[in-house]
């Protein structure tokens, strides 16, 4: 019988045991198709980085003997469209079976089961064998539960999967999690470390992308590429991040930096979400390392938890509310994206560095994404969903299963808090701390009124005011309504002038 398997481009996994076993009656097809590079625009270095691992994940099978089709971005024969391309080859090589793994995205997930219910043959779907849960898991464990909360989801999992656990079921260190301990601001030391991975020259690649016209934007860096190209490249910086990094990571995982941009971030969630590494071997690596002393128990923990406790936990969060959590907008924010966060160009410096360097890099830590960009975003009232498109396109390790839980619902309280329980807002007061983005910055972070007011300051208390009714019964709120009650009614009004003047202008800040 012959079979066909379709590998999708954040599914090169080379343990599946898919391919244990060479079979010449079983082909496997990747495809690169204008189906995935139109939904949303994506940044060039997120295109570049897809086609260039799934042509080396395509050598790597044929070097082991399997049997690949592969449809380039210009072939004469693609028809840019899975379902098309499909078609074809199940004419030209008489297949009689298809079979494809689990889509992240609920978007390819739907469309692959519509196909399988229109084809004339079988086709059957396979785990992707990469996360510790299956999709419903998390659905199942809050079944009966009146809120969800991620710290009890992390507890299970180091629990079940006897992670940093001592022989008396306890959690190591006496404490589950080390998170307070992890808000240190950098100054300039310990010395950040040299970007140590191997640069790639895409060139020919991007060449071959600009000919099919497809739109990109961000830097393209083609020719000096830095994000790996395959699992023995990621398991090679996954090696020097343990052994030199991480150390550093627990204290100061939550700073900021102008000259800066990966401080002691691992970098590896491109190699992770596109399955070049798995999750289970990364927290194996850091919970070995803990235990042979190279490693503090904040850094190990705190490390760990984005993995075993967050990534999981947000996947779990997406299929138990797609199809309609794309749509939630709970303060019916209706702002559109400003121009400038396409090209950068503004005047407050915190996010000018930080949506520059992810034009630049296609990368910003986490926390740029949400008190950075996510921060201003919701102050300002911009639309969640556009929103959502922007961060899933500029960044290299966005896919929406892990994207779009985070923006929407962590970023942009649009779920009404079903999975942040506080918006997470700040006025410049935080990102001075964090940051050394305030020093020559245009605006003034310690003004709220005038015209060199930090934007950041009005924006956050008219907020809070405007969204008195929907936030007032927030008992981790309780503080911010009482400031607010006790403020003058003459500056409350000043502050409602000034941030809506901002709104207004927001072009031009």
């Amino acid at each position: 019988m012959k079979i066909l398997r379709l590998i999708l481009g954040d599914q090169l996994n080379s343990n599946h045991s898919w391919f244990k076993n060479t079979d010449d009656e079983i082909l496997y097809v990747l495809m690169e198709v204008k189906q995935e590079t139109s939904y949303v625009l994506h940044h060039a270095q997120k295109i570049l980085a897809i086609f260039a691992a799934m042509r080396d994940f395509k050598s790597t099978l044929a070097k082991k003997n399997h049997q690949v089709i592969y449809f380039k971005i210009n072939e004469k024969s693609n028809q840019q469209s899975f379902k098309l391309n499909l078609n074809a080859v199940f004419s030209q090589y008489n297949i009689q079976k298809f079979e494809y793994l689990e889509p992240d995205e609920y978007r390819l997930d739907h469309d692959l089961t519509e196909f399988c219910s229109e084809i004339s043959i079988p086709s059957e779907c396979f785990s992707s064998e990469h996360f510790y849960t299956d999709r419903s898991a998390v659905n199942e464990i809050f079944t009966d539960k009146k809120q969800w909360l991620m710290e009890s989801f992390y507890r299970y999992m180091r629990k079940r999967h006897n992670v940093l656990m001592s022989e008396d079921g306890k959690p190591v260190g006496s404490k589950w999690n080390f998170d307070h301990e992890n808000r240190k601001a950098w100054k300039g030391e310990p010395k950040v470390f040299e970007d140590h991975r191997p640069t790639h020259d895409h060139s020919e690649l991007w060449n071959e992308i600009t000919e099919a016209k497809i739109k990109s934007f961000g830097n393209h860096n083609a020719s000096k590429f830095r994000w790996p190209l395959n699992r023995k490249e990621a398991l090679k910086h996954l090696e020097f991040f343990i052994q030199h990094i991480l150390i550093y990571f627990g204290d100061y995982q939550d700073a900021m930096h102008k000259d800066e941009t990966r401080m002691f971030h691992s970098l590896i969630s491109f190699a992770l979400n596109t399955k070049m590494l798995s999750p289970r071997e990364v927290v194996s690596a850091v919970e070995k390392a803990y235990l042979s002393n190279q490693l503090s128990i904040n850094a190990a923990e705190g490390f760990i938890r984005q993995i075993i406790g967050w990534r999981e936990y947000i996947r779990g969060y997406y299929w138990a509310h797609m199809p309609a959590f794309g749509d939630q907008n709970y303060f019916s924010h209706q702002l559109p994206v400003p121009n400038w966060f396409w090209n950068g160009k503004t005047k407050m410096n915190c996010l000018k560095f930080t949506i520059n360097q992810s034009l630049d890099e296609a990368y910003a830590h986490h926390i740029q994404r949400l008190m950075i960009v996510g921060n201003f975003s919701l102050l300002a009232g911009i639309n969640p969903k556009s929103l959502h498109e922007w961060y899933l396109g500029i960044y290299i390790d966005a896919f929406e299963w892990v994207e779009m839980p985070n923006t929407l619902g962590m970023s942009q309280f649009a779920d009404g808090g079903k999975l942040a329980s506080k918006p997470y807002v700040s006025t410049a007061n935080y990102i001075n701390k964090m940051s050394n983005y305030c020093e020559g910055c245009h605006y003034s972070k310690s003004e709220r009124l005038g015209d060199k007011a930090c934007p950041f300051n009005s924006l956050y208390w008219n907020f809070f005011i405007s969204k008195a009714g929907q936030l007032s019964k927030n008992p981790r709120l309780a503080i911010v309504h009482k400031q607010i009650r006790d403020m003058d009614a003459n500056l409350i009004k000043d502050i409602q002038l000034q941030a809506k003047k901002i709104i207004k202008n927001i072009e031009d800040i």
